[in-house]
Order: structure tokens, then C-alpha cells, then sequence
């Protein structure tokens, strides 16, 4: 489990992070999600003992993460995966992780194998794809077999068949009672792999509760609606006090579910060529969320001109 209370840290000036709490349970996936400049990746440095944390704590099941005598068997982390010497090969890099903390050197071969770098475990990893890389780093956050695995970004520079490979095994690793940190960008990704998440915001919590429950509260589900009646459509749902929005040709409906709308257009006598739920996405309530803690927010094309 990871613990963080009132964990706040400052630079001069500028506050990262700003007097957070939360907890990672064993046994779920949770999801670390915020805006660049948010403050998830100084959060992670102070949970792995990287930063000092300006006031507050955070301690790995129940202990400092520096108090730990051997971390790599307590807490695996991926936070950067390039930081590592080019000249050496895979199975050098994990074996010297692997002799610091009194790992046995059979785990070597066994974690190169869960990442498919087997058959390059003796190539020089300056030569790695972006890809490659992130599974070696994957690699060396297991090598401990630990009960706590922090991943930051874990499937950049992956294809396909390695997202879903992470996700697979983010969602085992929890299976197995581990306790699973992981942040992405990736919102779609997320919405398969987070049991639970924890959002930030300029340093502050946002939100920390279940994925299903975060979208139902910040992402509403509507009706989409198409007819070639469409003005009449939407007369007849508006006079049932429904709450209408029109995007061109659709209708966006919501107050009533699919069956509803449908024979109250029905009723009216009136023609449809289209009638579908549009369930809201993890997407849709993070952009929702965290509309006003974008600390870098781009002008949309059309403004540009």
C-alpha cells in the first residue's frame, strides 16, 4: 500500500505539489492521471524517495521508501526508462540492479523472458528501439518480484501488442494482490486498465474514487437522435421536458433512456433514422474535470487563422 498525507512540495516560488492524500490500495489497479504540469510525476519521485517532500509523508507499506534495506524487492518503479548506461547489454543492466539489492541471478533470465527481451538480452540497450526500452525498464521495476509496482508512462513507444501486453500485465500484477500505481496520458488505455484513479490538478486532488464511478459523475451519457423531421423531433422532446442539444444533423438528448426517447417520438408519429445510447468516456470526464487546471492549453486551428 502506499500512503500519502498532506505530502506537499515547493520550488522558491512554485508549489508542485500541494497538500495531497491519497492511498494505493493492494489488489486494484490504480490510475494516476492529471494535465502536464500537474504534478504526478514529482508525486511519484516522492514516493520512491527521489524528492524530499517540502511538508507531509508518503511511506510504502507503512515505511519511508529509503528506510527500505534492499527497495528493489519492496517497490519496483518505472519512471524513466533511458536512464541507464547505452554501452551496457540488457542482462548486464538487470544483473547489476539485481547483485545490488541481493537478488538471485536466475530472476535475470526470468523477467527478460516476461518482457520478450530475451532474445536480446546481450545487445547493447544504446541500440534499443523506444519500445525496447520501456520493456527493459518494465523489466527491472519486477526484478525484486515486489508487492508494489510504480509505473510512469509505462506503454510509450509501444505498439499495439505491447499496450496491451502492459495492460495485461498491470491488471495480473493487481490480480495477485500486488498493490499497481500507474500513470498515462493515454484516457482510453485507462478506461481498461485503472480499477481506481486518483486525478490532480495544479498540485491538488481532483478526484479518488472507482473509474466507473468518476465517469458517471463527471461525463453524462446522452441519446444521439437522427431525423429527417428534425426540428420536430426535438419540438415534441423539449415539450416532454427533456434536455435537448442539437450538433448539426444529431440530437443529443438526455433525461431519458433510448427506449423512452423512441416511443415518445414514436407517439408523435414522426420518422427516426437513428437512435443510440452514446455512453460518456473516461476521456470525456477527464477533459470535464480538469478543464481549469491545464496549465499549458493549446488555440484550436481554426482560432489560429
Amino acid at each position: 500500500m502506499i500512503a500519502a498525507h498532506r505530502l506537499t512540495k515547493t520550488y522558491g516560488p512554485k508549489t508542485a505539489v500541494d497538500g495531497i492524500s491519497f492511498t494505493v490500495e493492494p489488489g486494484r489497479v490504480t490510475g494516476f492521471l492529471g494535465p502536464n504540469g500537474a504534478g504526478k510525476s514529482t508525486t511519484m519521485r516522492m514516493v520512491l524517495g527521489l524528492d524530499r517532500p517540502t511538508s507531509g509523508s508518503v511511506t510504502v507499506n507503512g515505511r519511508r521508501y529509503a528506510d527500505f534495506p534492499a527497495p528493489l524487492r519492496e517497490v519496483g518503479a518505472l519512471l524513466e526508462a533511458r536512464a541507464l548506461h547505452p554501452g551496457r547489454s540488457a542482462r548486464d543492466h538487470l544483473r547489476w540492479l539485481a547483485a545490488s539489492n541481493g537478488i538471485p541471478r536466475t530472476r535475470v533470465d526470468e523477467v527478460l523472458e516476461l518482457v520478450g527481451l530475451t532474445a536480446v538480452a546481450d545487445q547493447r540497450v544504446g541500440r534499443f528501439s523506444l519500445g525496447m526500452g520501456q520493456r527493459l525498464g518494465i523489466a527491472a521495476a519486477l526484478i525484486g518480484d515486489p508487492p508494489v509496482v510504480v509505473l510512469d508512462e509505462p506503454v510509450n513507444g509501444l505498439d499495439p501488442e505491447g499496450i496491451r501486453w502492459v495492460r495485461t500485465l498491470a491488471r495480473d500484477l493487481a490480480a495477485e494482490g500486488r498493490t499497481v500505481f500507474v500513470s498515462s496520458h493515454l484516457m482510453s488505455e485507462m478506461a481498461l486498465t485503472a480499477d481506481h484513479l486518483v486525478v490532480i490538478g495544479r498540485g491538488r486532488v481532483l478526484a479518488d474514487c472507482s473509474t466507473p464511478d468518476f465517469i458517471a459523475e463527471h461525463a453524462a451519457s446522452h441519446v444521439r437522435v437522427r431525423s429527417p423531421q428534425h426540428d420536430a423531433v426535438a419540438t415534441v422532446l423539449r415539450e416532454h421536458g427533456l434536455d435537448v442539444a442539437a450538433h448539426g444533423a444529431e440530437l443529443r438528448v438526455q433525461g431519458l433512456d433510448v427506449a423512452g426517447v423512441g416511443e415518445l417520438v414514436g407517439r408523435a408519429g414522426l420518422l427516426l433514422h437513428e437512435l443510440t445510447l452514446v455512453r460518456s468516456s473516461l476521456e470525456d470526464a477527464f477533459m470535464t474535470l480538469t478543464a481549469d487546471s491545464v496549465e499549458y492549453a493549446a488555440t484550436p486551428a481554426g482560432a489560429a487563422r
